[in-house]
C-alpha cells in the first residue's frame, strides 16, 4: 500500500497543519542562517588578523621608505620585503605566494590561502625605498584553528536551529490550540443551539466574528427552510385531503346506491376531482424541483410564438376568447422553453377562469426587457390580496366573485419560474375591468412589432 502525501496532509488537522507548516519554515530559515553564520565566524577571525596585519604594515611601510631594515620579531605577524616579482630582498627565504597572489597583493588585494596549515592570511603594499625602487611590503599571519572554527561553528549553529524550531513548533502547538479555543467553544454551542437561538457575536471585529455572523446566517437560512417546508407539507397535506376525501364520498355513496345513472354522476365527480388532484400533484412536485435548485437548460425563447401556441392551444376549450398582440419578429430572452409555457399557461388558465368575454395577452419589447400582459375583463383583484397573490396555497375566489377548485400553486410557480431568471412579475388593474398580470424578463434580441 502506497502513501499518498497529500492525501495523509489533507487528512490532517489544521492545528496540526499550522503547527508543522511553521515548524518546517522556521527550521529552514534557521539552517540557512546557520550556513552562513559559520562563514561570519571565519570573516570575524580574518578581519581581526587583517587588523593586526594592517596595524603591522604601517609600521613597517614607514621603516623601508627611509631605508631601514624591518623587524618583525616579539609580533604574531611576519613582515617581508619584496620586489615587483616577488623574490625577497630582506634576505629571507621566498614566501609561499603565487605569482596570482603577488599580482593581488600588488594592487592591494589581500589573499586568503586556506590550502596552507594553517591557512594564512596575507596583506600587502607598495612602497619606495630611498633609491626610487618600488618594493611590495607584505604581512601574513597564521590563522590557527580557523578551518576547525567555521565547520564547529556551523554545525553547532545548526544544531542550535534545530532545537529552537522545535521549540518554535511547540509553542506553536500550545498557541494555535489556545487560539482555536473560541472556534471550539462555538463549534459546541452550535451542536446544541436550539431552533430560533443564535450564536454570540463576538465583541472584536475578527475572523471569529465573521464566522459567528456567518453561521448565525446560516442557521436563520436552515429555520426559513424548515419553517417554510411545515407550511409547505401542512398545506399539501390539506390540500390533498380534501379531493381524496371526495372521491371517497362519491365512491361510497355509489357503493350504497347501485344506480346505473347516480353512478355516471359520481364517475364524472370522481374524474373531475382526480384531475385536480393529478393538477395539485404535478403542481407540487414542480415546486419541489425548484426548491432543491433544478434548472432546464437555458436557451433562447421567442416570447410571441410561444403566447400564440398557448392561445392556440387553450381556445380549442371553448370560453372566453383570447386575443393576441405580440411582433412579428418575436421577442426573444434568455430563458428555458417550460419556464415560460408554464408562465403563459399558468396566467391563462387563472385569467380565462375570471373573465367574462375575453383574455387579451400582449407581449412588449422594451429595450433590455420583454414585457408580457394579460389582461382579463372580470372582477379583478382586491389591493389587499396583491401583496400576497403569488404566495403559495394562497387564494382569493371568493373575492373575485367565482369558486376555482384550484390549490393556490399556479401563480407562485410563476413567480418561481420568472424570478429564477432575473425577472419580475405583479398584479395591477387592467384597462380590460378585471385583473393584469405584468412579467418583465431580460431580452436577448431586438424585435419588430406586429399584431396578430
Amino acid at each position: 500500500m502506497t502513501l499518498d502525501p497529500r492525501a495523509w496532509w489533507r487528512r490532517r488537522s489544521l492545528r496540526s497543519k499550522i503547527t508543522g507548516s511553521a515548524t518546517l519554515f522556521a527550521m529552514a530559515c534557521l539552517l540557512v542562517l546557520a550556513h552562513f553564520g559559520g562563514g561570519a565566524i571565519g570573516s570575524l577571525l580574518v578581519g581581526v588578523a587583517d587588523t593586526e596585519l594592517h596595524h603591522a604594515l604601517d609600521s613597517a611601510t614607514v621603516q623601508v621608505a627611509q631605508g631601514k631594515p624591518v623587524d618583525s620579531a616579539g609580533t604574531d605577524t611576519q613582515v617581508r620585503v619584496l620586489d615587483t616579482e616577488g623574490t625577497p630582498v630582506d634576505g629571507g627565504r621566498p614566501p609561499n605566494l603565487s605569482e596570482h597572489d603577488i599580482d593581488a597583493l600588488m594592487a592591494g588585494v589581500s589573499v586568503l590561502r586556506q590550502e596552507d596549515d594553517p591557512p594564512h592570511r596575507w596583506v600587502g603594499q607598495v612602497v619606495y625605498d630611498p633609491t626610487g625602487l618600488p618594493r611590495l611590503v607584505v604581512g601574513s599571519a597564521g590563522l590557527v584553528g580557523y578551518n576547525e572554527a567555521v565547520k564547529e561553528g556551523a554545525a553547532w549553529l545548526s544544531l542550535a536551529a534545530v532545537l529552537a524550531s522545535l521549540l518554535i513548533g511547540v509553542a506553536t502547538w500550545f498557541l494555535v490550540g489556545w487560539s482555536l479555543w473560541p472556534v471550539r467553544r462555538m463549534h459546541a454551542a452550535a451542536g446544541a443551539l436550539p431552533q430560533g437561538e443564535r450564536l454570540p457575536v463576538p465583541e472584536a471585529h475578527d475572523e471569529l466574528r465573521s464566522l459567528a455572523e456567518a453561521m448565525n446566517g446560516l442557521l436563520a437560512r436552515r429555520d426559513e427552510a424548515v419553517q417554510r417546508l411545515r407550511r409547505f407539507t401542512g398545506d399539501a397535506a390539506h390540500e390533498l385531503r380534501s379531493p381524496v376525501a371526495s372521491i371517497r364520498a362519491q365512491a361510497e355513496v355509489a357503493v350504497t346506491h347501485p344506480d346505473p345513472e347516480f353512478a355516471q354522476e359520481v364517475l364524472a365527480a370522481v374524474e373531475e376531482e382526480s384531475e385536480r388532484m393529478s393538477t395539485l400533484v404535478d403542481d407540487l412536485l414542480a415546486l419541489a424541483r425548484s426548491d432543491a435548485g433544478e434548472s432546464q437548460p437555458v436557451g433562447r425563447v421567442d416570447v410571441s410564438e410561444a403566447a400564440i401556441a398557448a392561445a392556440e392551444r387553450l381556445s380549442a376549450d371553448g370560453g372566453p376568447r383570447i386575443r393576441v398582440d405580440a411582433p412579428r419578429a418575436g421577442a426573444v430572452v434568455l430563458c428555458a422553453p417550460g419556464e415560460v409555457a408554464l408562465v403563459l399557461n399558468n396566467l391563462l388558465n387563472n385569467a380565462l377562469r375570471y373573465a367574462r368575454v375575453q383574455v387579451r395577452v400582449s407581449v412588449l419589447p422594451a429595450g433590455a426587457t420583454v414585457r408580457l400582459l394579460v389582461d382579463d375583463d372580470g372582477p379583478g383583484v382586491p389591493v389587499e390580496h396583491r401583496s400576497r397573490l403569488f404566495d403559495r396555497f394562497y387564494r382569493v375566489q371568493d373575492d373575485r366573485g367565482r369558486g376555482t377548485g384550484g390549490a393556490g400553486l399556479g401563480l407562485a410557480l410563476v413567480a418561481e419560474a420568472v424570478q429564477r431568471r432575473g425577472g419580475t412579475v405583479r398584479v395591477t388593474d387592467s384597462p380590460e375591468g378585471g385583473a393584469r398580470f405584468e412579467v418583465r424578463w431580460q431580452a436577448a434580441g431586438l424585435a419588430m412589432w406586429g399584431r396578430i
